[in-house]
């Protein structure tokens, strides 16, 4: 069990609705939050760069008790363009500086996408060893950030999350598309429940490794995700049911 040098979290992709919903709770627990992102952001230490950046990257890191890494292209998009320098490049860049840095705890937003077909199928709940069915090309390089996850929990000793996060809306239109589909309502993530889940991954002991997990909020009805593996963990329980939460503060 790793020894928390610091109460400093360094959270990437801190303007986005899920990194502002971190860095809010982090805060709001005493957390020195350094929030890095290619714009502003609106809580904690605010940190204007790019994940292409490494040596911003290996100063940021430095000092921290852990990194919640959630910059990303959110969903798919070209491939070539975006997923490649965002989802994939930028992983490689981030696990690459906090191995530099010694960070001790390492938190990786993976997605539910990951199982999109048995999201749809069934059977559920979705277990973590279930086989794997990406839904696209944005659910592949979670995939492979989960991979990578694992490679850096073995080489460097210190433990490693990656949570495969429920469908939290980022627009009106978005959270309209979510109560349309047939399995958003049961794999909503809030982002009151998102915060509560990053602040216990931050902050409860846990044993060096790599740790999969499923975060979502309550189901409406069908428990698609199986809550075990977070439970077991990290003793974490969602507050929030679709669509409690949905559209507070966003965009048309």
């Amino acid at each position: 069990m790793e020894a928390a040098a610091s109460r400093t979290v360094v959270v990437t992709g801190s303007a986005g609705r899920l990194g502002r919903a971190a860095c809010r709770e982090l805060v709001g627990r005493g957390w020195q939050v350094r929030a890095l992102d290619r714009r502003p952001s609106p809580a904690g230490e605010s940190i204007v760069a790019d994940l292409a950046d490494m040596p911003r990257l290996v100063a940021a890191f430095g000092g921290a008790a852990a990194l919640v890494h959630l910059a990303a292209t959110p969903d798919d998009d070209d491939f070539a363009a975006r997923l490649l320098p965002d989802n994939l490049l930028g992983l490689h860049n981030t696990l690459e500086a906090a191995r530099a840095a010694d960070v001790p705890r390492v938190v990786l937003a993976s997605s539910g996408q990951v199982n999109f077909i048995q999201q749809q199928e069934g059977p559920w709940p979705i277990r973590v060893g279930d086989p794997l069915s990406p839904r696209g090309w944005y659910a592949v390089t979670k995939v492979a950030l989960e991979a990578a996850g694992a490679i850096h929990a073995r080489v460097t000793g210190r433990p490693v999350i990656s949570a495969r996060l429920g469908w939290c809306p980022r627009t009106r239109d978005h959270a309209g598309e979510l109560a349309a589909s047939f399995h958003g309502p049961h794999c909503y993530l809030s982002p009151r429940d998102a915060g509560t889940f990053f602040a216990a991954a931050v902050e409860r002991p846990l044993p060096a490794g790599h740790h999969v997990v499923f975060v979502s909020s309550l189901p409406a009805e069908i428990a698609i995700f199986d809550p075990e593996p977070v439970r077991g963990l990290l003793g974490w329980e969602p507050a929030d049911r679709w669509p409690a939460g949905a559209c507070d503060d966003l965009p048309g």
